[in-house]
């Protein structure tokens, strides 16, 4: 049985420095993302909210978007 692949966006908080990193399912970061070129995060450390460029937070999961399109 093949596995399913998995994603991960990792990102930095910019007022604290704090990184995270989340992984998630093909499934999952089309009904959280969908195809848009922000996410918007919550740093746990701070909980200071910021957005950040999904090419640079999954790179991968930007590329799968643009060749859907």
């Amino acid at each position: 049985m093949a596995k399913d692949k998995r994603y991960t966006i990792q990102t930095a908080c910019p007022q604290c420095g704090c990184s995270g990193a989340t992984v998630l399912s093909e499934e999952e970061m089309k009904a959280r993302y969908g195809n848009v070129p922000n996410v918007e995060m919550e740093c746990s450390e701070c909980m200071a909210h910021y957005e950040a460029q999904m090419k640079d937070a999954c790179p991968e999961w930007d590329a799968e978007c643009r060749m859907k399109e």
